[in-house]
């Protein structure tokens, strides 16, 4: 099964020019039961007290992105947190987002509440909300993770991103990294597991225990929430329907969706309305889908419509905190009220929710070959601006991986001198490996 996992990993990667290498020496998270006392890191970094990193100083487009080798390093300040050493970060639209100012207000207030009275104080921001790495140092009171310990993490919005040397995260924040990946195919992953988990378990009500034979529809189900979805769900036993783009077909059938829909043809919305009512809708699309797919959910029988596109960012921005606060409150309770009277369909948000023990979970079914890493392109930490730029090209096929440390670039490059296969590898096998799954 490992060899199999691995031969479906490798041509989905392919598929889709990317080049990694499967690392993997970690321990188990459930042999921990001993209390560690903190490790002093000697790197030279650390004992420097700086850190290379891309910071913006303001917000804006791609211009505003600047390479340092002098961002003060982070430490452990707290019994509970752990230093990781960054190996490999990804992209998500969120990232190209907040570069242009997206949530400030709030999160500015999330970081520090003095900063409501200074603005400038956020400033230099990192970007960056996946992490695969190796543990540097540990809070006196962390019982989970010890120094060496290969990891993986989302990190909240609020807190200093990945693209950087150094991260620092609470330890329940933090899960050890899938055993039969790299770092580069590992960072393409928990942002995306995080976000869908709140989703569809908090928001939908779904889980491995419920979600058999459920009817899901996922729109935009190319993307990285879309593909990760794809592959939790039918693992969970779910029937997985997705709109994508009609070049994306064979990589979501490829990952097991099991009806798919081209959001682009004329007749898209009737090919939906003739099939079976779903139980749960998850929209990574926003804006008009709401106006149609509500009347795909099943009446009166607890469906759930599900949407990662909510006004309260947008709103706070715009009208300030509270101001903003209270209309997108108003706004959710009107379209709940509504949908439950009118057809017995709760309406709901979801939101980014961050949760190492639930990438444990995750780590399993990685592990167990039920979940690929779906990584569409990969940059060396010098060209985070192009990173950048092939993310806002959108249509996503996966996630944009940059590799930060340097041996994740000669392992990139050695993959691909030594790979059999090459880009022209087909989707129809890349559907076969994943049925063998």
């Amino acid at each position: 099964m490992g060899s199999v996992r691995v031969m479906a990993s490798t041509r989905l990667l392919c598929l889709f020019n990317t080049k990694a290498a499967c690392s993997a020496k970690t321990l188990s998270r459930a042999s921990r039961s001993v209390c560690f006392k903190r490790h002093v890191c000697s790197s030279p970094s650390r004992l420097q007290g700086c850190m290379s990193a891309w910071v913006i100083d303001q917000y804006g487009t791609n211009e505003v992105l600047r390479y340092t080798e002098d961002l003060t390093a982070p430490s452990v300040n707290a019994a509970s947190e752990v230093m990781i050493k960054v190996h490999s970060a990804s992209l998500n639209p969120l990232d190209v987002s907040m570069r242009g100012g997206y949530g400030a207000k709030l999160l500015r207030l999330r970081r520090d509440p003095m900063s409501v009275m200074d603005s400038d104080r956020e400033f230099p921001l990192v970007l960056g909300r996946d992490v695969s790495g190796v543990v540097v140092d540990c809070g006196s009171e962390v019982t989970h993770f010890v120094p060496g310990d290969e990891v993986w993490a989302a990190v909240p919005p609020w807190k200093p991103g990945s693209l950087s040397e150094y991260v620092v995260l609470t330890e329940y924040e933090v899960s050890l990294k899938p055993k039969s990946l790299s770092h580069t195919e590992a960072a393409s992953i928990p942002y995306v597991a995080n976000t869908a988990l709140s989703a569809l378990v908090n928001a939908g009500g779904l889980c491995k225990d419920s979600a058999s034979n459920k009817r899901v529809l996922i729109t935009g189900g190319s993307g990285g929430i879309g593909t990760f979805s794809i592959q939790l769900l039918k693992a969970w036993g779910a029937h997985v329907t997705v709109t994508c783009s009609q070049n994306a077909e064979g990589l979501v059938r490829g990952l097991g969706a099991d009806e798919v829909v081209d959001y682009t043809a004329e007749d898209a919305t009737e090919q939906l309305e003739t099939m079976e009512k779903f139980d749960v809708i998850l929209d990574n699309v926003g804006g008009e889908t709401e106006e149609w797919a509500m009347g795909l959910l099943k009446p009166w029988s607890g469906a759930k419509y599900v949407t990662l596109v909510s006004p309260l960012l947008l709103s706070t921005d715009s009208m300030g905190l509270l101001d903003g606060a209270f209309r997108a409150g108003f706004t959710l309770h009107n379209k709940a009220v509504q949908n439950i009277i009118s057809s017995g369909v709760f309406y709901r948000w979801g939101f980014y929710t961050p949760d190492g023990p639930a990438l444990d979970e995750i780590s399993k079914l990685v592990d167990a070959g039920k979940i690929l890493p779906v990584v569409e392109a990969q940059f060396p930490f010098t060209q985070v601006p192009q990173a950048f730029q092939k993310l806002e090209e959108g249509h996503a096929r996966g996630k944009t991986v940059v590799r930060v440390a340097e041996e994740d670039d000669r392992q990139a490059e050695e993959l691909v001198q030594n790979s059999p296969c090459g880009t022209a590898e087909s989707e129809q096998g890349v559907q076969e490996s994943a049925k063998h799954n």
